[in-house]
């Protein structure tokens, strides 16, 4: 296990030196002036003032020379100064990352609780209406966009029958210190459920052909043929030989989480991370970009970690290959 943890950590560092090193280049070839993004659009510069701005944030020197300057700043704690928040970009996404992560973290709870009980459903009903209805939902949800499940969650729940509010984590107006606990929880639960909705689907179907095929082994016959009931049979065979893959799944399922978190906060114009990603895109706010894109890679590189982790403690066979 500690050999196991150190090669992950050896990996982030190289992971972490691309995804810098590639992110460093598009943005620097996007069209996003950071000069202009930073005094404004309606801000007319002259030549002087641009050339001295250019020189001052050190944009006049090489790329390699550029991005070598940046990487320092980052090994050394340093991420930058947001432009359009105009604070470090440290402390705006420490701010936003709490409320990303209660979000995150409740839809994946909530996903994998309920995406492995209809799994078991479907699986013990195989064949049947219970089976095809949670196959059906599964299909449709995986083939369904986040942003469109939201926008459609807006307009049953919040405009039609009015029992959430449209969007933001308060209500608008107040002060964040003033927002009750009753108020965050009321407007975080649209966002949580349209994240957790769609990851329902893959741990359901992978969980129904685990089970199927663990209820349709030969020593699950030999273990009915020795008059063990169904639920003894699920007891010591069904949950223990399915929960590993699940858990393995589950936790693999962090990129597609914070990828489905950005256009999730987007439409319910939720304050976290992911909201924040897009702000600085469209802002063109570059260190809070590039920010972003190290601790979204941090993340990401985190599940996958915990899920080879999980599997490997979970199954001998894995720790003997490592």
């Amino acid at each position: 296990m500690p050999k196991l943890i150190v090669l992950r950590l050896l990996r982030l560092a190289t992971l972490l030196a691309g995804v810098s090193a590639l992110a460093f280049t598009l943005v620097r070839n996007s069209p996003i002036d950071p000069i202009q993004a930073y005094v404004g659009a309606d801000v007319g510069l002259t030549d002087e003032q641009y050339a001295g701005l250019r020189e001052h944030w050190g944009l006049d020197r090489p790329p390699v020379e550029q991005y070598l300057a940046w990487a320092g700043s980052i090994l050394q704690g340093d991420l930058g100064v947001s432009t359009l928040y105009k604070v470090p970009v440290a402390d705006v996404i420490a701010t936003r990352f709490g409320a990303s992560l209660a979000l995150m973290g409740a839809a994946w709870l909530l996903s994998g609780l309920l995406g492995y009980a209809l799994g078991v459903l479907a699986a013990t009903h195989c064949g049947r209406l219970v089976d095809r209805a949670v196959s059906w939902y599964s299909y449709t949800l995986s083939s369904t966009p986040t942003f469109w499940l939201g926008i459609v969650f807006l307009v049953v729940f919040s405009v039609w029958l009015g029992w959430f509010p449209v969007g933001l984590a308060g209500p608008y107006g107040v002060p964040a210190q003033e927002v009750t606990f009753a108020e965050r929880v009321h407007h975080f639960v649209l966002p949580a459920l349209t994240l957790s909705a769609v990851g329902v689907a893959n741990i359901a179907m992978h969980t129904r052909e685990k089970m199927t095929d663990v209820l349709n082994s030969d020593y699950v016959a030999f273990a009915r043929a020795r008059g063990e009931s169904p639920g003894q049979i699920l007891r010591h065979h069904g949950f223990r030989n399915s929960a590993a893959p699940a858990v393995t799944l589950q936790f693999a399922y962090f990129s597609e989480l914070f990828g489905g978190s950005v256009l999730a906060e987007t439409v319910f114009s939720y304050p976290g991370l992911g909201s924040t990603l897009t702000e600085a895109a469209l802002g063109g706010d570059v260190p809070l970009l590039l920010g972003i894109v190290l601790i979204s890679a941090v993340f990401v590189f985190a599940g996958n970690m915990i899920a080879d982790i999980v599997n490997a403690a979970l199954d001998p066979r894995v720790r003997r290959r490592t």
